[in-house]
C-alpha cells in the first residue's frame, strides 16, 4: 500500500516508488524489474492431476430432467415421458435411456448445478472460456465469433504449452468441425480472441452428404469419417517434395518482403510455420486415420460422428494434444436444442450420448489413461422445467444444468450440489463457468487466477473470480 508524505509517494516498508524502481532496475538480490514483470504475467504452475482434457460438449443444451437431474416426485407437467433408473451410485437417479452410464456411474460425478444468465446459445462462449461474452459486432445471427472474445480454455493451454518451447503436435485440438460451421456460423467460444489467431485450436472437417444430412443420428461410411484438417490443401497432387519447393520460394519471398518492412508480422510467420508442421507431420497423419483402430473398439464407440470424434479425441491426446474438444453440433438447426418435440432426444441423441461417453470412460481406464485424462461433458444450459409443446419440447434454459466430470482423481459415485424440485434453480452449490473453469485448470496445474499477456503485453487474469471444485477431487 502507499502512503503520501509531503510531495513523495512512500510505501509501507519506507521505499519511495523511484527508489523501488531503481532497486528493481539494478536487479534486487538479481532479479531484475522486467524479470519481476514476466514472472508477474506467468500463471503459477501446480502439481498437476490431468495431463490433458477431453470436453465433450453437447451444444444446444440436453434437459437436465431427461439426463441426470430427472425428478420422478415433480408434478406430471414437469418431470417428462422417461423414467428414472437406479445407478450403481446411492441416491443417483439418471434417465432410464442411459443404462450404460448409469451402470458406471461409480466412475464419474454428476454436478446438478451449473448456471449462468446467458440464457441463449451464445452461453457458449461462457462455458468454453469462463467469461460472459463481451460486446462485439457479430454478424447477421448475433453469434459470430470476434478478436474481441475471451480465448477458449484450449486456447490458453496452448499459449501456455508454446511459451515453454517447441512442441510436435498442437496442443488444442477441435473434432468434428468448427461450431456452427455446418450450418454456416462461427460460434463465439472456440477460438483464441485476443490472445491471438496462433493459439486457435487444430480443427477438423468432416463433410455431410447433403444439406438434410445429419450425421450425428446416422451410422457413417469411412469416407465420410476422414477427417481432414480444416483450411489446409488436401490436394492428391500435393507430394512432400512440391510442398518443400513450395516453401523454398515463399520462405525467399518472405525474406524480401521483410527488407523493405520495419514489421517482421511475427503472428502470421508462426501461423505459417505451424501450416507447414502439421502438413508435414507424419505423427498427425497417423492420428487422425482412425481406421487404425479395431473394428469392434469403432462400433463400442458408434460408427456416428460425435462416436468416431470422441475416439479420434482419445487418438489425439496419446498423440500429445492436451485439450480436445469433441463437439456434437447440430447440423440440422436443432439437435440438443430441443424446442419442438423430445423425438430425437429419445431415438438418437441419449442413445448416443450413453453409447459414445461410456465407451471413451472405459476405454481411458483399460488403457491406463483415465487416471490422467479429464473429462468434461456439459452443454451451455439446460432446458426448461415446463415443456414448451405437448411434445416435451422444452426451451432455453441456463439458470440449473448438469455437467458429468470423470478421471484425473474425480471422486467416483459422487453427486455435487442439487436443485429445487423442479430441477428450475440451484439449492446447495450453485457452480459458475467460472468454478467449472477453475477446476479444468486446477485439474492441469495451471493457477486458474494467474496472468497471460494480450497481444498489447498487458497482464490479464485467466479467470476472473470462481474457484476451483476442489471438493470433487480424492
Amino acid at each position: 500500500m502507499l502512503t503520501v508524505l509531503g510531495t513523495q509517494r512512500h510505501t509501507c516498508d519506507g521505499f519511495t516508488r523511484r527508489e523501488l524502481l531503481q532497486v528493481g532496475g539494478a536487479g534486487l538480490f538479481g532479479l531484475s524489474l522486467p524479470r519481476v514483470l514476466a514472472a508477474e504475467a506467468s500463471p503459477t504452475r501446480l502439481p498437476a492431476r490431468a495431463k490433458s482434457v477431453i470436453f465433450l460438449f453437447l451444444f444446444g443444451g440436453p434437459s437436465q430432467l431427461e439426463t441426470f437431474d430427472m425428478k420422478a416426485d415433480a408434478p406430471s407437467g414437469i418431470r417428462g415421458p422417461f423414467r428414472p433408473t437406479t445407478s450403481r451410485t446411492p441416491g443417483l437417479q439418471i434417465c432410464e435411456k442411459l443404462p450404460r452410464l448409469a451402470g458406471m456411474s461409480d466412475r464419474y460425478c454428476v454436478v446438478r448445478t451449473v448456471n449462468h444468465r446467458q440464457n441463449d446459445h451464445n452461453g457458449c462462449h461462457y462455458i468454453q472460456t469462463g467469461h460472459p461474452m463481451p460486446p462485439a459486432q457479430r454478424g447477421a445471427a448475433l453469434v459470430d465469433a470476434t478478436e474481441k472474445d475471451w480465448p477458449a480454455m484450449g486456447s490458453v493451454v496452448e499459449y501456455l504449452d508454446q511459451k515453454q518451447g517447441p512442441r510436435d503436435f498442437p496442443s488444442y485440438v477441435y473434432l468434428p468441425n468448427r461450431l456452427g460451421h455446418i450450418q454456416g456460423y462461427d460460434r463465439s467460444g472456440q477460438y483464441a480472441g485476443w490472445l491471438g489467431r496462433s493459439y486457435n485450436a487444430l480443427a477438423t472437417e468432416v463433410r455431410k452428404r447433403d444439406a438434410t444430412d445429419n450425421p450425428y443420428f446416422r451410422d457413417c461410411t469411412d469416407a465420410e469419417l476422414d477427417f481432414r484438417i480444416a483450411g489446409l490443401s488436401d490436394e492428391p497432387s500435393m507430394t512432400l517434395d512440391r510442398l518443400n519447393r513450395r516453401h523454398s520460394l515463399l520462405a525467399q519471398f518472405e525474406a524480401r518482403r521483410r527488407d523493405t518492412l520495419t514489421d517482421p508480422e511475427a503472428t502470421h510467420d508462426r501461423l505459417r510455420q505451424r501450416a507447414l508442421s502439421l502438413l508435414t507431420s507424419e505423427k498427425l497423419r497417423q492420428a487422425l486415420d482412425v481406421r487404425q483402430e479395431p473394428a469392434r473398439l469403432r462400433d463400442r464407440y458408434g460408427r456416428h460422428l460425435f462416436g468416431q470424434a470422441a475416439l479420434m479425441g482419445r487418438r489425439m491426446i496419446e498423440a500429445g494434444a492436451r485439450f480436445a474438444t469433441v463437439l456434437w453440433d447440430a447440423p440440422d438447426g436443432y439437435s440438443w436444442d430441443s424446442h419442438r418435440t423430445n423425438a430425437d432426444v429419445e431415438k438418437y441423441l441419449l442413445p448416443g450420448l450413453d453409447q459414445t461417453l461410456s465407451a471413451l470412460i472405459e476405454d481411458l481406464h483399460q488403457r491406463g489413461l483415465l487416471d490422467e485424462t479429464l473429462i468434461v461433458c456439459v452443454g451451455e444450459m439446460g432446458r426448461t422445467p415446463k415443456p414448451d409443446t405437448a411434445a416435451w419440447g422444452r426451451g432455453h434454459w441456463s439458470y440449473c444444468f448438469p455437467a458429468l466430470l470423470a478421471g484425473a482423481g474425480i471422486r467416483g459415485g459422487t453427486v455435487y450440489g442439487r436443485s429445487d424440485r423442479d430441477a428450475a434453480y440451484p439449492v446447495e452449490k450453485p457452480v459458475s463457468p467460472e468454478d467449472l473453469a477453475c477446476t479444468v485448470y486446477h485439474a492441469l496445474g495451471i493457477d486458474p487466477h494467474g496472468s497471460i499477456r494480450d497481444r498489447q503485453d498487458r497482464p490479464t487474469a485467466i479467470v476472473e473470480g470462481g474457484q476451483p471444485l476442489r471438493e470433487l477431487f480424492v
